[in-house]
């Protein structure tokens, strides 16, 4: 039953599809066509890192989160990195880098685990193709802003959202069914491919003339913050909203599946909702939030969160779960759009990617917290659910007077 309505969801979806095509040029869709193939990619083998470190390899969650955390703090690093030097050398090199040495990372993941290697040896390997992968997600954006007028961009990044999140509703799905039909280092050979065909759209596709922007500007140049307030206080804020965000690929695994007793595919189903709930509805939303004043999206967006991870604390089945998925995405549909559109038109014409290189390291930072937090959660609470969620949900409501806040102080309607 589930099956078929998430079908006829994505039919509808694929049957507005022409009109939405015709409102934008085609490297919009060059850039969501690469956003889908790599999270595809990702959420394929991914989010069941940290049951296979765990339950396979007998690792805590205390240091599964560790692991995940020095790979989100790498990948952050990795963010600010690659949207610095994509003002500096173009948009397209660096997309074309990332996308092999991606190849040759994950094939390597798979060797690692089909061996049984050392756990650090995995480590270090997951952390560099996280890394590469996480490189272009600000070149990416920083590109759509160079291209998509102000009044569009909130509606152009929602697109995008659409192509990623096809990749994570079809992923997670499928990776779920063969993580316990296939080993599960077999699954990486997968996000390798996908690296390899990135490598080849952005070679065939992507001619528009680029060169190095600003040269070398010093430290004001280089941190952003250092001259616009609104802006570091705009990222530090939704990095607590990523902390929050960011319990989806970790903490919610391990919860559904080790602790309440889900299968991996009752899982890979839960992610897989988000992500038809975000192709079916995301676009939609967005073209409406465009009437509606942006720090009120904010806010609702990060109260949905709040309430949906909550929800989670009394959990009495899959229905519930999957009721408490839909509140969580809504709150991500509405949110997303809007901050990146922010963020974007805070950026100065000439250094987006390093400003959206930045605001890219405040999601890898909350991304990388996240299963640290809640993996000490877990394992502090282990048959405690109410001890778990309402902690985590409390930094979206942190978030959302935080906003508040903000708007008020730099009059963000």
């Amino acid at each position: 039953m589930l099956a078929d309505v998430m079908r006829g969801l994505l039919g509808k979806a694929t049957s507005l599809f022409p009109g939405v095509y015709r409102r934008f040029e085609p490297d919009v869709w060059v850039m969501t066509a690469i956003r889908l193939l790599g999270a595809i990619g990702f959420s394929i083998c991914m989010p069941f890192l940290a049951l296979y470190l765990h339950q396979d390899r007998g690792v805590s969650m205390t240091l599964v989160g560790t692991i995940l955390l020095a790979g989100g703090l790498c990948a952050a690093v990795s963010q600010a990195v690659g949207g610095e030097l994509s003002d500096r050398y173009g948009r397209r090199p660096i997309l074309l880098v990332a996308a092999l040495a991606g190849a040759f990372l994950y094939a390597g993941l798979a060797v690692l685990i089909g061996i049984s290697a050392p756990v650090w040896a995995i480590t270090l390997v997951y952390i560099a193709g996280r890394s590469m992968l996480t490189a272009t997600h600000p070149v990416i954006t920083a590109m759509v802003a160079d291209f998509v007028p102000k009044g569009r961009l909130t509606e152009a990044y929602g697109v995008l959202r659409i192509g990623a999140n096809i990749g994570w509703a079809a992923g997670p799905a499928i990776g779920g069914y063969l993580f316990d039909a296939i080993p599960y280092a077999w699954l990486f050979a997968i996000p390798a491919a996908t690296c390899v065909i990135i490598f080849v759209v952005v070679s065939v596709s992507i001619r528009r003339p680029e060169s190095g922007t600003e040269g070398r500007q010093g430290f004001r140049g280089v941190l952003p913050w250092v001259s616009s307030p609104p802006f570091l206080i705009f990222t530090l804020l939704t990095l607590l909203l990523f902390v929050v965000m960011g319990q989806m690929g970790s903490t919610l695994s391990v919860f559904t599946v080790d602790r309440v007793g889900f299968s991996p595919a009752q899982y890979g189903w839960l992610l897989t909702l988000n992500g038809l709930i975000v192709i079916f509805f995301q676009y939609p939303v967005t073209r409406v939030l465009g009437k509606v004043a942006k720090a009120r999206a904010i806010l609702l967006g990060c109260l949905l969160y709040g309430i949906g991870y909550l929800s989670l604390a009394w959990i009495t089945g899959f229905g519930w779960a999957l009721g408490a998925m839909a509140v969580i995405t809504a709150g991500e549909i509405i949110h997303t759009p809007i901050t990146l559109s922010v963020a974007a038109e805070l950026a100065p014409q000439g250094l987006r990617g390093r400003y959206m290189g930045l605001f890219g390291l405040s999601e890898t930072i909350g991304f990388a917290v996240a299963p640290v937090l809640g993996g000490i959660l877990l394992d502090a609470f282990p048959a405690s659910p109410e001890l778990v969620w309402p902690p985590l949900a409390s930094i979206a409501f942190v978030a959302a007077i935080g906003y508040l806040w903000w708007a008020r102080r730099y009059r963000l309607q």
